[in-house]
């Protein structure tokens, strides 16, 4: 039995908003883009952090460290994401007051941003232990304090090394955004999904739309990614441009 494909209307209005359909996607696609980059702000930084303190010397701050790594791995990310928008609230009075639109972007944003820093984290401090102690020791005898070794000696040679995988986690980070959906945020699968097929059931044109509009959002990421390694690989001690998620 044949289908009837018609493309026509995504240059159509959407009936219950009165928005062309494609100016709808594109804000779908804003908004997941929005998502992404805020969580994965949040997911380097943390990820950098928690990384660092299991490698040091301290057990109580490696344990802290480690017991955070397997929290966030270990819990569902639909669960994790249920717990931040429908959950902390109840305890957080102050999250309550704010404007109901803007706390389901902040709970996406945190949700994403902490669950992808813990495996950030462990890619982190891999990096760090599979660099020779020879540099570590090096930062030591210039002089430098362990946070300044840290900052000016181990960080920058890791994370060289955990490009690859890091771009493997920017792909998945945007693939992961459309949980969001789940909470009733507007990103680009509530658009296309929820708000627009659903209502002229032209689901198969939709998801061909979206499958595309994803493959190329992550090939950009891919690419942008590959293009950083390329550009900051020390010669002789990694190889440059092995481009992550190939």
């Amino acid at each position: 039995m044949g289908y009837n494909w018609d493309w026509s209307f995504f240059f159509e209005e959407d009936p219950n908003s009165g928005v062309l359909v494609w100016k709808l996607l594109l804000d779908g696609l804003l908004n997941t883009l929005t998502i992404s980059v805020g969580a994965w702000v949040i997911a380097v930084f943390v990820g950098a952090v928690i990384g660092t303190i299991r490698t040091g010397n301290h057990r109580g701050l490696v344990a802290l460290g480690n017991c955070y790594v397997e929290l966030f791995r270990n819990i569902p990310l639909l669960v994790q994401m249920f717990l931040w928008f429908f959950v902390l609230p109840v305890f957080v009075a102050p999250l309550r007051s704010i404007d109901y639109s803007h706390y389901q972007l902040v709970s996406a944003v945190l949700c994403l941003g902490l669950f992808t820093a813990a495996r950030i984290a462990e890619q982190v401090r891999s990096g760090i232990m599979s660099l020779p102690r020879g540099q570590r020791y090096a930062g030591m005898a210039l002089g430098l304090t362990t946070v300044q070794t840290y900052r000016f000696v181990l960080l920058p040679m890791a994370f060289r090394i955990i490009i690859p995988p890091l771009t493997s986690e920017t792909m998945n980070l945007i693939k992961n955004s459309t949980i969001a959906l789940t909470i009733g945020y507007a990103e680009l699968t509530f658009r296309g999904a929820k708000e627009i097929a659903e209502y002229n059931f032209r689901f198969f044109e939709m998801y061909v739309v979206l499958t595309a509009i994803y493959i190329t959002v992550a090939m950009t990421a891919n690419r942008i990614m590959a293009f950083i390694e390329r550009k900051i690989a020390v010669p002789g001690f990694i190889a440059a441009g092995g481009g992550g998620g190939h």
